[in-house]
This record gives C-alpha cells, sequence and structure tokens, in this order.
C-alpha cells in the first residue's frame, strides 16, 4: 500500500516504517494517524511474513507530537469532534502496541508528546544519546491523556506524576532508567544496535513472541496471584502443545536450529 506520510520499506522478515514528514519533525496530524492505523492493520494480517518491525524517522527527529496547524484546527472542533478526533487516535496507538510481532523504536532528535508515546508502545527502544523526550501536553494546557495508558505501563505512575504534570523535557539518559528506552548509543551506532536486537528476534518463535506479548498483557492486569497462576498455566502448557513448542524441543534435543531460525 502507498501512504502519503509514511514510508515502508520489508527486509527480508523486517518491516521499516518511517514517518515522513521531516519538515515538521514527523509531528502528527489526522492523515498520519489515520495511515499509521492501516498500517498496522496491514501488519497484523501479515502473519509471520513479518517477524519484527523497525519503526523510525525521518530528517533530524523522530516525533515532536501533534502538528501546530492540525492543533489549530482541532482547537475549532466542537467537543463531540473532538472525542471522534481522540477515539481514533487512542485507537491507532492501541493498534501499535498489540500488533504480534516486536516493534523496535529508532529514536533521534525529539520524541515528544505523541512521539514520546510512540516510544512507549514499542517493545524495544534504542536512542540516540542526545534525543530528547518529553511529554509536554500541560504546557499547551492539555493532557497526555490518550497515550497514558502506554506511558505509565512503562515508566509507572511515579516518575508519570512527575514529567505529566511538569512538562520538562528529558534526556535519553533520563528515559533509559525510566524503563523507556532500553538502550543509549551514539547517533551513528543505532542501525548496528538494531540489527543485534534483530537477530535476537529472528532467532526466536514467531508464534511464541506474540504470546509472550499477549502473555504480559495479560499478566499486567491481573489483581491476584491465584488468578495469574492459572493464566500463566494455561500459557505454558498451550504453548508446549503447540508445533512451535514441539519443534524448539526437539530442535534443542537433537542439537540443531529449530525451522524458524534457518
Amino acid at each position: 500500500m502507498t501512504y502519503r506520510f509514511l514510508l515502508t520499506r520489508r527486509d527480508g522478515p523486517v518491516e521499516h516504517l518511517t514517518l515522513n514528514r521531516p519538515d515538521v519533525r514527523n509531528a502528527f496530524n489526522a492523515e498520519v494517524i489515520a495511515e499509521l492505523a492501516s498500517w498496522a492493520a496491514d501488519v497484523a494480517r501479515a502473519g509471520n511474513d513479518v517477524r519484527a518491525v523497525v519503526l523510525s524517522g525521518a530528517g533530524k527527529s523522530f516525533c515532536a507530537g501533534a502538528d501546530a496547524a492540525w492543533l489549530a484546527k482541532i482547537a475549532r472542533h466542537s467537543e463531540d469532534e473532538n472525542i471522534r478526533d481522540a477515539t481514533a487516535t487512542s485507537a491507532m496507538f492501541r493498534a501499535l502496541d498489540e500488533l504480534p510481532v516486536p516493534v523496535i523504536g529508532r529514536v533521534q532528535g525529539a520524541a515528544i508528546g505523541g512521539g514520546a508515546g510512540l516510544a512507549a508502545i514499542c517493545d524495544i527502544v534504542v536512542a540516540a544519546d542526545d534525543a530528547v523526550f518529553g511529554f509536554t501536553e500541560v504546557k499547551l494546557g492539555i493532557v497526555p491523556a490518550v497515550i497514558s495508558p502506554f506511558v505509565i505501563a512503562k515508566i509507572g505512575p511515579s516518575a508519570a506524576r512527575e514529567l505529566f504534570v511538569t512538562g520538562a523535557r528529558f534526556p535519553a539518559a533520563r528515559a533509559y532508567k525510566l524503563d523507556l528506552v532500553h538502550a543509549v548509543v551514539p547517533e551513528a551506532e543505532l542501525d548496528d544496535t538494531i540489527g543485534r536486537y534483530v537477530a535476537e528476534i529472528i532467532a526466536a518463535a514467531p508464534g511464541a513472541i506474540a504470546a509472550a506479548k499477549t502473555l504480559i498483557r495479560n499478566v499486567a492486569n491481573v489483581r491476584t496471584t491465584a488468578e495469574a497462576a492459572s493464566m500463566t498455566a494455561q500459557a505454558l502448557a498451550s504453548r508446549r502443545a503447540s508445533a512451535e513448542g514441539q519443534e524448539g524441543l526437539r530442535a534443542f534435543l537433537e542439537k540443531r536450529k529449530p525451522d524458524w531460525a534457518k
């Protein structure tokens, strides 16, 4: 599919998705949100043809949040129009968050507002050492509402209290300490570092990865250890009985690579 504001490239089983509005630091508008939602649906339907996604931004920044022209437009919207717009944005973030394949964020420059929200939905984030993050919505008189479930799941409510109410920008080193980022490297080393993560992912079973992502979401939402015990026992039993699980165990015992890693 051809997009106006996204670039896509398939390198074997790896999908490269690039936000392509460098003139406005890859900021969101309604079209970008719709295109991201459409792209996520296509990848979800692709099955094992896509084993990993690398999400990046063209130019000097990853994503600077909302487009100023778009903000000026939605400032004139009615409450019902704003609800429809926010609901579409929330659905897009959820679709990206629930992709069955790992999403690796490649962050350089600014990841602000919704851009920091994009980092939060990534399973793995590799950031340049001079990258800058921020949940700056309160500076505009609004709140980081639709991204909050994904951000709080990553950094926790205590850090969110500080960063949401101050709107302060913070460096990649702080993002790493908050678990929003998993590796901080010089910008020239971003691709090599991501390549090592991709190699690890390709060596793992795609169905097991999808199940692991679902497991994390489910366990994070349980209220009791008893409920978690039942859920996790079923998850493990299902994977052991699956074709992938059987192949993985046979490959281990036979001291060979499993089919998915060949």
